[in-house]
């Protein structure tokens, strides 16, 4: 009698360009005889479990793979918004032209994408509608990337209240959870790159957003020990949050599986590096699993 792959409810947390590395997660989980069925994801978690569940995800690692660094650049849409400095739209757009929108509940594969409602301060499951919809909805990062508008709503990044959603994943009988979180506060001791520029995004928008730089660094302290660039700024608080949000929602849901990516592995919007993140993803997930005793068939 032939024996079944385990099950796998996966949870995919957010952590921007550090969320590239969920890719190299899923590649070692189908390697190693896991069955992916159901996904549960925020922001750049939400995105790449979407694509996934969308069965797109050579498409999207192939067209990841291939950015440069003014490629990823030339792809933001900048504005000088009060409630963002990007759009997003144009990546989505661009990921349409081979990655098709289609319903959520058509997928093959049970999804759910986790946002926030900041107009009814609330947590927003999406399980329907347009998969696009719902990535946009919860890759919306507070004071970066605009909110979406849909009806009377305004959707934020997930993260804000759940950057690891394990309590937003379908569940089968016998399947096992694993968690991805790509925003752990733990040592980061070898990149996995020739020439790493850590942050380099970050740097070379400063040129483009030198006007909102400025009225920014107003409302920031001058003296040079405690004031901080725009962008970092940003990713300090948030990541702090999200550690402190992420540690509590372990606790309440422990997975079978967890799989930490150190937030010093990348910057936020270091898109460029996404070959090395796969693989970071694919040499962390193979460590993860040779300390558990999870059979893989049954």
């Amino acid at each position: 009698m032939k024996k079944m792959k385990q099950k796998v409810a996966l949870v995919l947390g957010s952590g921007g360009a550090r969320g590239t590395a969920h890719i190299g997660v899923i590649r070692e989980l189908e390697k190693q005889g896991y069955e992916i069925t159901s996904i549960s994801g925020t922001s750049m978690g939400a995105l790449v479990g979407g694509v996934y569940a969308a069965g797109k995800l050579d498409e999207y690692e192939k067209w990841l793979t291939s950015l440069g660094k003014m490629d990823v650049f030339n792809l933001v849409d900048f504005t000088l918004s009060t409630s963002g400095i990007i759009k997003a739209d144009k990546v989505l757009k661009e990921l349409q032209k081979f990655i098709p929108d289609q319903k959520i509940e058509d997928l093959p594969i049970k999804y759910s994408a986790v946002a926030t409602d900041i107009k009814h301060r609330k947590e927003v499951v999406i399980t329907e509608g347009s998969l696009y919809d719902a990535i946009r909805a919860s890759i919306s990062i507070p004071m970066v990337i605009t909110p979406l508008q849909k009806n009377d709503t305004l959707f934020v990044d997930g993260g804000v209240l759940n950057p690891l959603p394990l309590s937003r994943v379908y569940r089968q009988e016998n399947d096992i959870l694993i968690a991805v979180d790509v925003n752990a506060h733990i040592p980061y001791e070898k990149l996995a790159v020739k020439n790493p520029e850590i942050g380099y995004f970050e740097r070379l928008t400063r040129g483009k957003l030198g006007g909102f730089q400025k009225k920014l660094s107003e409302l920031i302290p001058k003296n040079k020990k405690e004031s901080h660039g725009y962008f970092s700024l940003i990713n300090d608080t948030s990541s702090l949050m999200l550690a402190q949000i992420t540690k509590l929602s372990l606790e309440l849901n422990p997975p079978d599986i967890l799989i930490q990516i150190s937030r010093k592995a990348c910057g936020t919007f270091d898109f460029y590096m996404a070959s090395e993140l796969i693989e970071i993803g694919k040499k962390t997930a193979t460590e993860s699993f040779k300390k558990t005793n999870i059979n893989k068939e049954k």
